[in-house]
């Protein structure tokens, strides 16, 4: 038997028995290492006004950090076939947390808002849960992209025509689940060897001048044009951009987010290292994290004026990245594991496999 296991926040499977020596240590640095980068974007976010070289960045880490995270998800999902026992894992390791931290953070935007009115809504994914609803409806499509003739073209054209639609609304945030959806059935059709065709040493030399070049147009870019467009968040009509835009940026930045995962994948390292471990809790980073970066607004830590200085912002992605890293530990993934991955056997009932294998 074979159990669903989100490792990160991609959703991994793998067989119930496995150790965790026998983990691909390459994907759990790849994971753990974006979601560090989620966590300093986030920190970045209010030192942009003051700061080009800071709203670069941002745009650049924008640009790749999401899409290697739902590349990354699609390829850990190509086993889900809705089975009872992936179907029960769905529910318990995406929809019930997705309902947890949705409120939880609803109350808590309350709070650091001030907006004691604010709706519970869980049909209005509220800062980070997005991703949570968005990948419960990935992964539950998953059978049908494996079905599809044409999977990529399809979902290309899928997230082109949200662009030319503006009444999609907020509901589930299926405006950003369908403009994503490309990344995600990207992963269900990679291999493991074209992760290694990207882990070459060739591309890891030519990665280097290429995120130099997207460094350099973005700062170029900062005054220019918006970033939201990496965000996939928004239509082109409320972009105030022509509708026919939205199709071409859909192809634009899925083509430049491709070329950066790529060099991002190069220089995540193969082999185990000092935080390789931290790769299993990522969901956990992810989720909590969100909690500081709002507060520390509320809290007044980007008041002094030397946070907005170059030192204030290399403390800033310090203390960001020390975070999230600290919340990826074992000890923070025991506390928190019965809200982020429950259990819940006693919800289900158990299949007729799994009652021949207790039996046996």
């Amino acid at each position: 038997m074979r159990a669903v296991t989100t490792a990160g926040t991609g959703t991994e499977e793998r067989p119930a028995a496995q150790p965790a020596a026998r983990r691909d240590s390459f994907f759990d640095n790849a994971k753990y290492l974006a979601v560090v980068l989620v966590a300093i974007g986030h920190a970045w976010e209010p030192l942009r006004d003051g700061s080009r070289t800071v709203s670069a960045l941002y745009m650049v880490v924008y640009a790749f950090h999401m899409p290697a995270f739902i590349i990354v998800s699609g390829y850990f999902s190509r086993s889900f076939d809705a089975s009872p026992g992936r179907l029960r894992r769905l529910l318990t390791g995406l929809a019930l947390p997705y309902v947890v931290f949705e409120t939880a953070y609803t109350l808590f935007t309350r709070w650091t808002d001030q907006e004691p009115d604010r709706p519970i809504s869980l049909l209005d994914p509220l800062y980070l849960t997005w991703f949570l609803a968005a990948l419960f409806i990935w992964r539950l499509t998953t059978p049908l992209w494996q079905r599809v003739r044409w999977p990529l073209p399809v979902a290309l054209v899928v997230a082109m025509l949200a662009t030319l639609s503006p009444s999609i609304g907020n509901d589930l945030d299926l405006q950003r689940t369908l403009q994503f959806l490309p990344y995600f059935v990207l992963g269900l059709l990679l291999r493991p060897e074209h992760f290694r065709l990207v882990r070459r040493r060739a591309v890891r030399v030519v990665a280097v001048p290429v995120l130099a070049a997207a460094l350099a147009v973005a700062y170029w870019a900062v005054p220019r044009m918006t970033g939201a467009w990496f965000y996939h968040r928004d239509s082109a009509a409320e972009l105030d951009a022509p509708a026919w835009y939205g199709p071409l940026m859909t192809l634009a930045t899925f083509g430049c987010s491709l070329v950066l995962v790529a060099c991002f994948l190069a220089w995540a390292p193969g082999r185990r290292a000092w935080f390789t471990a931290l790769g299993a809790g990522t969901l956990y980073g992810y989720l909590l994290h969100g909690f500081v970066a709002q507060g520390s607004k509320f809290w007044g830590w980007y008041d002094p004026a030397w946070v907005h200085r170059p030192v204030g912002a290399l403390v800033v992605t310090a203390a960001a990245a020390l975070l999230v890293t600290a919340l990826c530990t074992s000890p923070v993934r025991r506390l928190f594991r019965s809200v982020v991955e429950p259990e819940m056997a006693w919800a289900f009932r158990r299949d007729g496999h799994e009652q021949r294998v207790v039996r046996g």
